[in-house]
């Protein structure tokens, strides 16, 4: 099966001269033969379950970053069996990657003894070393969180002279970004310390489960490990406790009184429960309201400390919700009852003693390790990325204090080493008095990429370019991004029809079991989400952390991308509703209003009318 040759995606007009913009070695190249056949005989999905959106240049440090963690655990550390890494490019702002799977049967039982060796340590001393390392990571956010960027004065302080100090503040404001670019790349490595050999856990007993049972679904295993109570949704619970206490306080009624933070507290600080209520909001905010309003991948990812009308919304839903007598707490008791019951059925048609403790085994490892997968998210993606946003505007105000750039967010559009080069130019020219050369050069260019940017957008990445294999092995493009031979197969059959109003179905994984019919309501931003109608069926690219109070209005979720392990599938696994996953182009295909009938046992979506 054949998508577009990475080699032959056209330029988009306007854009030409784009690749500028990102790293070399992110490029589909023609000028090596040897390169340029490897990339015409690979696999390449787009990456929208981390950017559903086009990538900014200074952004790509979080796909560096994940490029090489990823990779060098799969390949250099543990000795994944089946799997080295994952390959990256960019085609037109979009991010393609690549399973980079080991072929051979024989390497793939030469690595099985150190993987057993490194992975079973981890799983053996799991709850300890965990522990060290939440440490290292609030460590880590720790010295983000103080990381000084200072003014450059007129003139020193005296004190650099009488205290013999011999540094200047322009190379301690060198020298904080080379920290802070360090401890973003450092903070990658812990991301991925435990992140593979977790999901390696789920895939093999995936694996061993489908041994037992060939027809079983896919959906049916990843059941048996629902019901976990994670960390990522300590900010939800958060809002739902303060809906409660709103309620218990009785200031409900400024809560709700309007959908603008501002005026909601100013009409709690009038009375003395107000200002309980708000002491409580306080408590609540650090760091649990480091929750990104998306996946916290990109520099426009704000959190909800940055914007408090985000966690208002779902205080409100809440409130709203409690007032109607509904149940607003996930139904976590009755999928821990789901989740028995299946195993049970399964545990007790295993035949040999054997097979029933590998079962056992495999089912426990998986139980003990699925918490951090989702548990670093919080951790990395939006704790430790909210602030490091905040410092990486830090050092946009020095730059357009000295006229380098326009607006703060124009640094993003530089790539991190443009960005030192620019440091430089201004550092020397502070240190000169001259006026840096970068004050005529990075404007105007900023404002041209800024009219690429907006013709990315305006592309239509096509999901996977390339030769796709004839069997998808790679486990965790199968279970984080949904790639299976089915599905790019469903695809290729949607990329292929240009009257996409003849579409009445859609394919994708089954990511939840059930099956509801409800109107759509596409969303593509947090923004939307505060749209969503009771009964609703939600229908998204990704979804992310910030959208748990959706969850509670919508009876089923759609998503373009994703597979059984995505976010959506495990969130509606844990609420019990249907979702189908990884469809491909259900944001393109779906219009809001659409009657949909949602079967996440099948991973089918029937357009109705």
């Amino acid at each position: 099966m054949e998508f577009p040759s990475p080699h032959e995606v056209e330029t988009i007009p306007g854009t030409e001269g784009w690749k500028r913009m990102y790293p070399y070695y992110y490029q589909f190249t023609t000028d090596d033969p040897k390169r340029k056949q490897y990339e015409e005989q690979a696999f390449w999905f787009y990456d929208g379950l981390h950017y559903p959106e086009p990538i900014y240049p200074f952004d790509t440090i979080w796909d560096e970053a994940w490029y090489l963690g990823l990779s060098q655990f799969n390949n250099r550390l543990f000795h994944v069996p089946p799997s080295r890494g994952i390959d990256h490019r960019i085609l037109n702002g979009r991010v393609y990657i690549s399973a980079v799977p080991v072929t051979e049967p024989e390497e793939i039982g030469s690595r099985v003894p150190n993987f057993m060796e490194r992975a079973g340590y981890y799983y053996q001393n799991w709850d300890t070393l965990e522990a060290k390392w939440k440490v290292k990571m609030e460590g880590i956010i720790r010295e983000l969180a103080e990381l000084p960027l200072s003014r450059l004065p007129d003139l020193e302080d005296l004190s650099v002279v009488t205290e013999g100090v011999g540094e200047s503040k322009g190379y301690h404001l060198l020298k904080a970004y080379d920290d802070l670019i360090d401890l973003g790349i450092k903070c990658w490595q812990y991301h991925f310390e435990f992140l593979n050999i977790a999901m390696a856990a789920n895939v093999v007993f995936i694996e061993f489960v489908q041994k037992l049972f060939p027809s079983i679904p896919l959906q049916r295993i990843t059941q048996m490990v629902a019901g976990i109570d994670v960390i990522l949704y300590r900010a939800d619970d958060e809002l739902k406790n303060l809906a409660k206490k709103a309620i218990e306080l009785g200031v409900e009624q400024a809560v709700t009184s309007s959908r603008e933070w501002t005026q909601v507290e100013a009409a709690l600080k009038a009375s003395p429960k107000g200002q309980e209520w708000l002491a409580a909001l306080e408590a609540a905010r650090y760091p649990w309201f480091y929750i990104s309003n998306g996946t916290g991948w990109s520099h426009k990812d704000r959190c909800w400390n940055d914007d408090l009308n985000i966690p208002l919304t779902g205080i409100v839903t809440y409130i709203e919700k409690i007032r109607l007598g509904e149940k607003i707490d996930r139904p976590t008791e009755e999928v821990r009852v789901e989740r028995d019951r299946i195993t049970a059925e399964y545990r007790d048609l295993i035949e040999t003693d054997d097979d029933r403790k590998a079962f056992d085994e495999l089912l426990g490892t998986a139980r003990l390790v699925f918490p951090y997968m989702e548990n670093h998210n919080f951790y990395v993606e939006h704790w430790f990325h909210s602030v490091f946003w905040g410092k990486m505007r830090e050092v946009a105000a020095i730059m357009k204090e000295h006229g380098l750039i326009n607006e703060i967010d124009d640094i993003f559009l530089l790539r991190r080493d443009e960005i030192k080069q620019a440091l430089w130019d201004l550092v020397t020219g502070w240190a000169t008095g001259v006026t840096p050369r970068g004050t005529t050069v990075w404007p105007p260019e900023i404002a041209w990429r800024k009219g690429v940017m907006e013709k990315f957008y305006e592309w239509s990445a096509p999901p996977s370019i390339g030769i796709a294999p004839e069997v998808i092995t790679d486990p965790f493009a199968i279970v984080l991004w949904g790639v299976t031979n089915s599905s790019i197969s469903n695809w290729s059959e949607v990329q292929g029809n240009e009257d996409t109003d003849s579409i009445t179905e859609l394919k994708g994984f089954a990511g939840s079991p059930g099956a509801v019919e409800g109107r759509a309501r596409v969303c593509l931003s947090t923004s939307e989400i505060s749209l969503l109608e009771n009964g609703e069926i939600l229908v998204s690219r990704t979804t992310a952390p910030s959208w748990a109070p959706a969850f509670t209005k919508i009876n089923a979720c759609i998503t373009d991308v994703g597979g059984v392990m995505s976010h959506a599938a495990i969130n509606c696994r844990e609420y019990g509703m249907p979702a189908v996953v990884g469809t491909g182009h259900g944001t393109k295909i779906i219009k809001t209003g659409m009657m949909l009938r949602v079967d996440g046992t099948t991973g089918v979506v029937t357009i109705v009318r």
